[in-house]
């Protein structure tokens, strides 16, 4: 439902920039480094949401790497501690009184 919700405001957003786009059409004067020109108006506003919106979603696409990467790391570190947690598990098992599972207790530690 979120999803549909975004692809809704999304076609919404885009219809008012497409309407307030064609709305503008006069021609400007754009100054750049090197020299100037005159653009439509149009043409400017839909340059200026495309990049804005490049922008945003290469930083979108960054924020979901980084999180991949941790979420991976995460996973390795899980896979690591219970594979310690197990061979920690038998260890215990072994060691005369420690309690089993089932909670009966075998001969105490003060004894060995």
């Amino acid at each position: 439902m979120k999803r549909q919700w975004s692809i809704l405001l999304a076609i919404i957003f885009a219809l008012i920039v497409a309407l307030f786009a064609v709305i503008n059409v006069d021609p400007v004067k754009v100054d750049y480094l090197f020299g100037t020109a005159e653009w439509p108006l149009v043409l400017i506003i839909l340059g200026s949401v495309l990049m804005g919106g490049f922008i945003i979603a290469s930083t979108g696409i960054i924020r979901i790497l980084t999180l991949q990467r941790k979420l991976k790391l995460a996973e390795k570190e899980k896979t690591i501690l219970m594979n310690e947690l197990e061979a920690l598990k038998e260890k215990v098992q072994g060691l005369p009184g420690i309690e089993d599972e089932e909670g009966r207790h075998e001969k105490g530690l003060a004894e060995q």
